[in-house]
Order: C-alpha cells, then structure tokens, then sequence
C-alpha cells in the first residue's frame, strides 16, 4: 500500500523533508524516507543546520578536514552544508530526472546576513549555485523588500529559486510579480525558462501562534460568556490555513493571466506555493492540520520528521485548498471586528522570522568556532 504522501503526488502535492543531517544522509534513514514515505525533496535553513552541526558528532570528522584547509567562520559552515547538499542532490538525482525537473530538489538558504542587502543576496545566490555544482540545487532567497529585486535577478541568471520567508497574501503578491519579471528578463535574454523552477515558501503555523496569542490577550479583556468572547474563542487556530487558503487563490489568479500565459507559452513552470512551518506548535491542535487542510495542485508541503510519521500514520489524504475561500477571507474580516489586527500581526511576522534565521545563524558561527578552537587546542596538546 502506497504511504499517505505518496498519495498527496496524484493530487498535485509534493513532498520535500524540512530537514537535513550528515548521520541521516550516510545511515540509510534519507533513503528509506524517499522510498517508503514518499520524500521527492528536501530544504534545509539557518536553524536546521544549526540544529544538525552542533547537535551531533556527525560533523567532526569534517571540521577537521576543514580546520587543516584553514578554514573558519562562514567559509567552514558553507564547506559542511555544501558536503551536505550535494549528497541530498545526488541521492535525489533520478527524482530530478524522472519528474523533468519537478521535484528531487534540494534548497540551499542564503546567509540570513543578507536578507536587508539586494546586491549581496544576489552575489551569494549565484556563489552558492556554482559552489553546490548540482542542477537540482535551488537557492533560497527570503521575501524581503531587498529580496525581490534579488529573486528576479537570481531567475533571470536562469537559477532556481525557493523564496522563503513568505507571511501576508500582500508580500506574496509582490513575490510573484518579482518571479515573473525574473523569467521575463530571463526569455527577453534568449534563456530556457523550461530549465528554471520556482517555489513560493507561505509560513504556516507561525501566522496562528501570532494570532492565537493576540486572541488571548483580547480575551483577557472580556467577561465570561459575552458574545464578544464566544465569538473569539471561535477563532482560535483558524488564521494561519485561512491565510494559506487566500494565498493559494492568489496564486491560482496570478497563473490565470495574461502575462503568465506568455511566459507559459515559452516554457515556463508555475511558481509552486510551498507550505512552510507546517509542524503544530499548539498541542490543543491536530496534529496534522497544517498538512490535511493545505492539500491541493501545484503545492508542495515541507515537513519535518515527526509530522512525516505523524501524517503517514493518521493523516487524511483529501484535496482541501480550494475549501471555502470565501470563509477563509469572513475569518480575517471577523477577526479584525473582534478587535484582533490581523494584517498588522502577520506584517510583524517576517522581520521576526529574520531576526531567529539571523540569531540561529550567529549561534551556529560561535558553536563552530569554539569547537574549531578545542580541535586545534587539541592537536597542540598532541604534539
């Protein structure tokens, strides 16, 4: 029997594990996951590979091949998450193949010190892509206001990209257009639009943490039983699949159009939304909801291990994203009557969200610096 997210790919979704770690590329594990759970993709951020380096001895042997080269600080985290990517691109490799460039991708981030800098982002993005030396790699950029000229450059250059960092319906507005403008660039330069793919990375659960906690303090204010309260504990863990849902209508209108019909016509691909932080973080919440409400064509989910197992155990495979689009926008409308701001919470988001990427990058730095020192440290006293 096929698992339930090989089931997800005849409805139009793909998965790609929101993971990555040297141990679970050389164990066995990553392959039994494409095998058997129905992995056709992999993307890896800051805090991943924070989580991976310097929360396992997989990287040690590594880091001392990097220390004997001289290498240190961003130069030696690139030289281990590069070792990294390319292994996921080779493994995935025949995925890449067989989907004619669909899925078997593997997302390498930017450094999350560029996400203000235009010029740098798109200099890195293109380092990077040389540097990975794989045609499944894809680069991720983040959806700042300095992102999108740098997403539209990088696709111009005829390199893939995965824009991250994605919050409100209105960014996301603004990324497609960066998107199409990049492949427009792209055609009008005599490139192959059939050899570029995009993906449009919509944070998920981050949106109800945010709203759920505004909620609270709303409710905080209100007498037991009022109308008022009733009505915002309704509410609660509706926004962030609601806000998905607008986006998907977004993105079904932006491909509808003239313009992308255009670029249709030369070879484009869609930008596929992928749905980001699709884990629950509140425990009062299905587990799964995040994957089972955001089924549907052209999507692709990330998830991390454990909603992997979670929904291969008890999900329902059943495509859910076109579900009550106008219920999704009366969610919004009643929450900002109830005295929650919605948009203005979900504008809070991204320069948040840029803030951990920074801060897990900076702590991964200073960890790998330290070990890098106890290593030389060590072979001194070894002499």
């Amino acid at each position: 029997m096929l698992s339930r997210t090989k089931q997800l790919l005849p409805l139009g979704q793909s998965v790609w594990l929101d993971f990555i770690r040297r141990g679970h590329l050389l164990s066995g594990e990553f392959d039994r996951d494409v095998r058997e759970a129905g992995i056709v993709g992999v993307t890896s951020n800051p805090t991943i590979f924070q989580q991976a380096i310097t929360g396992s001895a997989d990287y040690d042997a590594a880091l001392g091949e990097g220390i004997a080269r001289g290498l240190e600080g961003e130069p030696l985290f690139e030289a281990l998450a590069l070792e990294d990517i390319r292994m996921a691109c080779d493994k995935l490799m025949g995925l890449y193949q067989g989907s004619a460039g669909l899925d078997g991708r593997v997302s390498l981030e930017v450094s999350p010190a560029l996400a203000r800098d235009t010029a740098g982002t798109i200099a890195a993005a293109a380092r990077l892509h040389a540097a990975a030396d794989r045609a499944n790699v894809v680069i991720k950029i983040p959806a700042t206001r300095e992102g999108l000229p740098a997403i539209t450059a990088t696709l111009a250059a005829g390199i893939s990209v995965n824009v991250t960092l994605i919050f409100s319906v209105a960014r996301y507005g603004e990324v497609m257009d960066a998107w199409m403008r990049g492949l427009e660039q792209l055609a009008a330069a005599g490139g192959d639009l059939k050899s570029v793919r995009s993906v449009a990375s919509f944070f998920v659960s981050r949106v109800d943490t945010k709203v759920d906690a505004a909620i609270e303090q709303r409710l905080a204010t209100l007498p037991p039983g009022s109308t008022e309260r009733l009505e915002l504990e309704s509410l609660r863990g509706h926004a962030a699949v609601a806000n998905a849902r607008l986006a998907y209508a977004a993105f079904e209108q932006a491909i509808a159009t003239p313009r992308f019909a255009a670029l249709r016509a030369k070879g484009a691909h869609v930008q596929r939304p992928l749905w980001a932080s699709t884990s629950t973080k509140n425990p009062a919440y299905h587990d799964v909801m995040y994957v089972e409400e955001l089924i549907g064509p052209d999507t692709v989910n990330t998830m991390p291990p454990a909603t992997l197992v979670a929904f291969n155990d008890h999900g329902k495979v059943e495509s859910r994203i076109r579900r009550d689009v106008p219920g999704a926008r009366a969610v919004f409308d009643r929450l900002t009557r109830a005295g929650v701001p919605v948009d203005a919470l979900i504008d809070q988001l991204e320069p948040e969200g840029v803030r951990a990427f920074a801060k897990s990058y900076d702590d991964l730095l200073s960890a790998l610096e330290a070990r890098r020192r106890e290593l030389l440290a060590q072979r001194g006293a070894g002499r």
